[in-house]
Parts: C-alpha cells; structure tokens; sequence
C-alpha cells in the first residue's frame, strides 16, 4: 500500500513516480510539480525510474499562481 498526500492510494510497491503521477492526471514534464517520497525530494530526472517502496509516503505538491 502507499500513502498519497496523506490519504491511503490503490498505488503499489514498484509503482514509479511518473505512475503516481498519470494517475493524478499529471504529465511527468510539466512545470511546477515537486514529488516527496518518504521526507526526500525525488529529482525530475529520477521520475520515470523511481519505484515506490512498501509503505511509502508519498507528496506531489504543485505550484499555484494567484494572490
């Protein structure tokens, strides 16, 4: 099970960043998005790449513009 901005996700162990991120309806290459497994930041680069371990804890943030 992994944990997705604080909720329980239907994502899995060997799930990728990039595959959280689809699932938000996400492209991996826009702007303004930052991704946190477990307190570490996960660089761009690493996305497609990075699976999730059990249990991981996992932060997409985004940026907003307004004021």
């Amino acid at each position: 099970m992994i944990f997705l901005n604080g909720a329980e996700s239907e994502l899995h162990a060997g799930d990728t960043v990039a595959d959280v991120l689809a699932r938000m309806g996400l492209a991996p290459d826009a702007k303004g998005i930052a991704v946190a497994v477990d307190d570490g930041v996960v660089p761009r680069g690493e996305w497609r790449d990075f699976a999730l371990p059990e249990d991981a804890r996992v932060e997409v943030l985004t940026a907003m513009q307004g004021g």
